[in-house]
């Protein structure tokens, strides 16, 4: 069989960086790992073909080359399906479709696409494959099984070209013991945080290593201390062998719950292991607010404290916000305002609230009658898809404002600055200068540097950066090229 698997295009969001993967003169962040996982699950004998269309163009010739189309995607990639679907359709390819996508809406599609492989493909693909050789397929494969994932193969990175993504990624747990009301985590990947072995991390890590590559790989777990016990005591250890072993080849960055300020043992081990950056869902200061989505992990704590002892630990805090809560009043944009300052989360990912499909926060707002439509799975786009107790358009202009002052050259340049002078990286682990850092302080330069708003605030960041905190230039140069890259989708979007 003849296979090729595609990954449609991303729109222009903060999760995208578009605007600053042209300083280092990469296509995309990341590589599609369901997808490459998905080819290490296919018959070994079976020719397989990926096209990433975030970096390489989709050809007719790629389409007719195949006997089966497999399409994974995300909510936020739905345009793009809609027009691969069109020109499957129109070349009479027959097309397999997976992902959260089509997981929790397949029924969407079901007029067009062939058949689905839904949940996790290690129970459900196994079932299409034995039907496709007795040659009687069905319409739909699910299930209500969370697989084994100790048995998950490494994914197959020879389909890609990694010269065109910013990061690798691998992924050590599928799941999350949180149940917030607006997140579909749970529904996707399980309430109980399932983990791969020592050797299969190991291992993965090896395949990364063993095809050259030098830079970040993004753990992209649901919530990477899901089983804080069985980090600590192998796979943290094993991986500070692993990277003292191989002369620290890699940096990580993962996503994880607040109450990991709360473990010191934990941080320290995970800065050991090479990891200088984690995602937090913070979502709002506001304690009615998290009481009412169920974030009863963030609630009766000081969350600027929490972030900012992560930060001295070595770990730079991104944080998810929302606005947007039943409970929210017009006070809590200039809150969030104030917070995200406060704190110097320089990455702070503002986006309205949405209800996707199947989440506690979905039923609930569909028997209160307040569903409007589907999300779109840009929480930037302005498209609620529910009724608000807000006034929508005191939300929408206090989000715009929100938008408006974090990333205003004034504001941003001085969340950086906050955060450089209270971060603490590890000690002994100097920065690796390579060429693709060289050639995006020049465009900095270029660009930033030379731009009538923004000089004066980058000249100044960099000039006091190198008297005060000389050892975080490097990071002082990418947090500017962030900021012009939320600037921009934030021009575009509004």
């Amino acid at each position: 069989m003849k296979i090729l698997l595609l990954y449609p295009k991303y729109p222009d969001t903060f999760w995208s960086f578009k605007h600053a993967l042209r300083f280092i003169s990469k296509k995309a962040s990341f590589p599609p790992l369901g997808l490459l996982t998905v080819a290490a699950l296919l018959p070994q004998g079976w020719e397989k073909r990926l096209v990433d269309m975030n970096v390489s163009a989709l050809s007719d010739s790629d389409l007719k080359w195949a006997d089966y189309v497999f399409i994974s995607a995300m909510s936020v990639q739905k345009e793009s399906v809609k027009g691969l679907i069109s020109r499957c359709k129109n070349l009479g390819v027959k097309m397999v479709a997976g992902g959260p996508l089509f997981t929790t809406g397949w029924e969407d599609f079901a007029a067009e696409i062939d058949h689905f492989v839904l949940n996790e493909a290690e129970t459900t693909l196994p079932l299409f494959l034995k039907d496709l050789k007795d040659g009687k397929l069905k319409k739909v494969y699910t299930t209500q099984e969370f697989p084994d994932i100790t048995k998950t193969p490494i994914p197959l990175w020879d389909l890609i070209d990694m010269k065109k993504y910013a990061s690798m990624n691998i992924q050590y747990s599928r799941g999350c013991p949180f149940n917030c009301e607006f997140c579909d985590i749970i529904i996707l990947n399980g309430h109980k945080p399932r983990v791969k072995e020592r050797d299969q991390i190991l291992a993965e890590l090896d395949a990364l290593y063993n095809q050259g590559w030098r830079e970040g790989v993004f753990f992209v777990d649901d919530n990477f201390i899901g089983n804080k016990r069985k980090l600590k005591g192998e796979i943290l250890p094993a991986l500070i062998e692993w990277m003292d072993k191989h002369k620290h080849p890699f940096s990580f960055n993962t996503e994880a719950s607040i109450d990991l300020s709360d473990d010191e043992e934990l941080m320290r081990l995970m800065v050991r292991a090479g990891f200088n950056t984690v995602f937090v869902g913070i979502e709002t200061p506001d304690e009615e607010s998290l009481a009412e989505c169920g974030k009863f992990q963030n609630r009766n704590r000081d969350l600027v404290a929490s972030v900012k002892k992560m930060q001295s630990y070595g770990l730079e805090v991104q944080g998810g916000f929302i606005v947007g809560f039943d409970n929210d009043s017009p006070s809590i944009f200039q809150r969030q305002i104030s917070f995200i300052q406060k704190s110097g989360i320089v990455t702070a990912m503002v986006g309205l609230l949405n209800a996707p499909r199947g989440t506690r926060l979905y039923q609930r707002l569909k028997r209160e009658n307040r569903l409007l439509k589907d999300i779109s799975g840009d929480n930037m786009d302005y498209s609620l898809n529910f009724i608000p107790r807000m006034n929508r358009e005191l939300l929408i202009n206090g989000y715009k404002s929100v938008l408006h002052t974090i990333y205003s050259h004034k504001g941003y340049y001085e969340r950086i600055r906050t955060f450089l002078t209270e971060f603490k990286p590890s000690p002994g682990k100097g920065f690796k200068l390579r060429f693709s850092h060289l050639k995006a302080f020049l465009r900095s330069i270029w660009v930033l540097g030379l731009d009538g708003e923004e000089r004066k605030y980058y000249w100044k960041l960099l000039t006091w950066c190198l008297l005060k905190r000389p050892r975080l230039f490097p990071l002082a140069i990418t947090f500017s090229i962030y900021g012009f890259h939320f600037r921009r989708v934030i021009t575009n979007t509004l």
